[in-house]
């Protein structure tokens, strides 16, 4: 590394550490109240909620530029083309394209492309070739798989009523095979020595045809309607997958024996792959799952902590790269974020979601990636592997080693990509609905976007600096804006205007209003195509003034313990935006008056037990307030209160009024009425000459539900001579009195 370039990066830290001291120095001046809040975007489940445009973000959480995506115009060719089913590319860099529904073979090589053979033509000529601009549309004839053999010649399966696979070479077309049992060829695999395996439909079976032309022999009849895809090994062995039951194949093609390898939970073995090491990649696929069950992510971002032990790891020394880091807080990873959709965990797709398996020599099977998509095509490059998908038009890209997954690209036009072709320098998709045909080259596009999700402070705050941990070459820059609102939309037309963008070497101000929500764009550039930014994680600060703190409920309610009469609870809850202590003073006071009595202060709790035999009956009120002033100077400090409801106290029983007693013979006739202030008569019982167990009466209406009742008891067939009848009388609240009446029998 140069002298020149290490001063450069020294300078960067340098000022990166300064700017930090001078952040912290006017948090400590604004009071303990006034705290910074961090927002930390460090995992692709924090990235993924905003938005790219010629970025991408991958599994680990990281932000680079997106590859160079070219479209291929092949002018008329695919106007009446509705799917291109199969890729192959040659030694010389020309792509083949197999499609639907007229059986197109189309080559495509160094700017222009031709039809080498078209099913419309066939059916109107009688004849090969033809050119397809003219041709009929609608020929039922659909190519799902091509291949290549050892010199360069092309093989394509030509599925429909006449169902054939054909070599086209030189100009001319040969038909190697047809069956009348075959109706469609899913997959082509060739050995070292060009003899032809075919994996077909509707009957399950496996073909060999002989190099030299010697003819076909089925080497295997499987259960399944259709065998999707093959892979061969260089000892021969050949892996088959079905549809219908999802089932990995190993068929000894000299001995025409088959063994299941692996039955998936999938219904389609969509492609197979064979890894230098031995091992089988299998895309698994069902589009039933596809029809039940919604994408929660536009990657599956799995959080399993940290990343595989592999044997390479990173390398951030060299280049001539430039690494911003971000500073360290008390604040978790993951700690105060913007509200996020519900996250897609390992193990919550359902068991029918597309899957790629990986199958070692031994036959263990691991899980390499998992989406809620329909798998039609994979391929790998360098250490990755590359997945065609749909219903949203993505090519996936996973490296089973680190696990990294990445949508590679996103077709805004097409629903599937259904066909890959690698070639030097990068790789052809295939799409569908509408047909389009794509170079995504190896190199990045010069800029590209990431726009952050809204970050919510929970209230209008003060926004401080945004640091960003980084890798940026020679030649790279990352560069940021902002913007506040107060509405959680980002679309609203309040939002203040997006910031100048400013480089980032080091924590930057973001110079924005005063906003509860904020924004934040990073833009990425490149001078090398073969080089990126990789932005690892962005930290943004900011600052609630203090606020009064809230008292969000105060509940007050009679104790149900006899233990404890006439105590009642005052149960109250608070917040404060600042995450201040709070101390908590209570008052009351009797309804309608304006004088509050001190109950309580220096509470730290929130909840009262409150003696209220210690005031008179009547109906209260309680205040709550609270106050913030341990976590604030005295001009800084705020309260907030809140009042309860009325609520009555009643410590004393009902009184009895006009209490009569009329004996006549051996009856006795008692009349009273009983009065409470403030609650429903509860009950009134009587018992006569001390007996133990007392009877219950009922008022002359027949309901205790007022505060007054007329109470009238009849006492019969008394002895001759004195009795005493005892009265018990209770309010709802079981406030109780006692009465005794002497009554004489003549």
């Amino acid at each position: 590394m140069s002298d020149m370039f290490k001063g450069y990066r020294m300078k960067r830290l340098i000022m990166l550490a300064s700017l930090l001291l001078v952040c912290l120095c006017v948090v400590g001046a604004e009071g303990l109240a006034v705290t910074t809040a961090t927002t930390r975007h460090v995992r692709a489940a924090d990235f993924v909620k905003g938005r790219t445009e010629d970025a991408v973000v991958n599994s680990t959480g990281t932000i680079t530029l997106a590859a160079t995506t070219r479209r291929v115009d092949l002018d008329a060719l695919l106007k009446h083309v509705w799917t291109i089913n199969a890729l192959v590319a040659d030694k010389n860099g020309a792509v083949y394209l197999g499609t639907s529904p007229n059986g197109d073979i189309i080559r495509y090589a160094g700017g222009a492309a031709e039809v080498l053979y078209t099913g419309a033509a066939q059916n109107r000529e009688g004849t090969y070739g033809g050119d397809a601009r003219a041709s009929e549309p609608f020929a039922n004839e659909h190519v799902f798989a091509l291949a290549l053999d050892s010199k360069d010649r092309l093989l394509a399966g030509i599925s429909g009523d006449n169902c054939r696979l054909v070599r086209l070479c030189g100009g001319g077309v040969e038909t190697l095979f047809s069956d009348p049992d075959v109706t469609y060829i899913f997959a082509i695999a060739t050995d070292r020595d060009d003899n032809v395996y075919l994996g077909t439909g509707p009957n399950g079976l496996i073909f060999r045809i002989d190099a030299c032309g010697g003819g076909s022999e089925r080497i295997y009849d499987a259960r399944d309607n259709s065998i999707l895809s093959l892979a061969l090994a260089d000892d021969g062995t050949l892996y088959a997958g079905s549809d219908q039951r999802g089932l990995v194949y190993k068929v000894d093609p000299v001995q025409k024996t088959a063994t299941v390898l692996y039955d998936a939970d999938q219904d389609e073995i969509t492609a197979l792959l064979l890894n230098a090491d031995g091992s089988l990649y299998a895309a698994a696929t069902s589009a039933q799952a596809v029809k039940e069950h919604i994408q929660a992510t536009s990657i599956s971002v799995e959080d399993g902590g940290g990343r595989p032990d592999t044997q390479k790891a990173p390398d951030t020394r060299n280049k001539e790269t430039a690494t911003l880091e971000v500073a360290h807080t008390s604040d978790a990873a993951d700690g105060k974020k913007a509200a996020a959709p519900p996250e897609t965990p390992k193990g919550t797709l359902p068991k029918t979601a597309g899957r790629v398996y990986r199958i070692d020599p031994e036959g263990f099977v691991t899980d390499v990636f998992s989406e809620v998509a329909v798998f039609y095509a994979l391929a790998r490059k360098g250490d990755r592997l590359m997945l065609a998908t749909g219903n949203d038009g993505r090519l996936f890209t996973v490296n089973p080693e680190t696990e990294e997954k990445t949508v590679a690209y996103e077709d805004k036009q097409s629903s599937q990509v259904t066909a890959l072709a690698v070639v030097d320098g990068g790789v052809y998709i295939g799409c569908a609905n509408p047909p389009r045909l794509i170079l995504i080259e190896d190199g990045h596009v010069a800029r590209g976007t990431y726009v952050s999700d809204l970050i919510d402070a929970g209230q209008p705050a003060r926004w401080g600096a945004l640091q960003i941990k980084a890798e940026i070459p020679r030649d790279c820059t990352v560069r940021m804006s902002a913007r506040t609102g107060n509405v959680g939309e980002p679309n609203d037309a309040t939002f203040s205007p997006w910031t100048s963008p400013v480089e980032l070497t080091a924590a930057t101000q973001l110079n924005v209003p005063v906003g509860r929500f904020c924004q934040y764009r990073l833009t990425l550039e490149t001078a090398r195509p073969s080089e990126t930014p990789v932005v690892q994680e962005v930290s943004v600060a900011h600052v609630i003034p203090n606020v009064p703190p809230r008292v969000t409920s105060v509940k007050v309610a009679r104790l149900n313990d006899k233990n404890k009469p006439g105590v009642f609870a005052v149960a109250f809850g608070a917040a404060d935006d600042n995450k201040d202590v709070l101390v908590f003073t209570m008052d009351f006071r009797q309804a309608g008056r304006t004088r509050w009595i001190q109950l309580k202060d220096e509470l730290t709790v929130p909840r009262y037990e409150w003696d209220t035999r210690t005031v008179a009956d009547g109906r209260y009120e309680v205040r709550v307030t609270a106050d913030d002033r341990r976590s604030n100077t005295a001009t800084d400090a705020m309260r907030g209160s809140r009042v309860s409801d009325v609520f009555v106290i009643d410590n004393t029983p009902p009184e009895i009024e006009d209490l009569r007693v009329q004996v006549e013979r051996r009856t006795a006739a008692i009349t009273l009425k009983v009065r409470d202030a403030y609650t429903a008569i509860g009950g009134v019982h009587y018992t006569v000459d001390s007996n133990e167990n007392w009877i219950s009466a009922l008022p002359d209406d027949s309901v205790y539900d007022t505060t007054c009742e007329t109470i009238t008891l009849r006492i019969d067939d008394l002895e001759p001579g004195e009795h005493v009848v005892a009265l018990k009388i209770a309010d709802d609240l079981e406030n109780t009195v006692y009465k005794t009446i002497e009554v004489t029998v003549e």
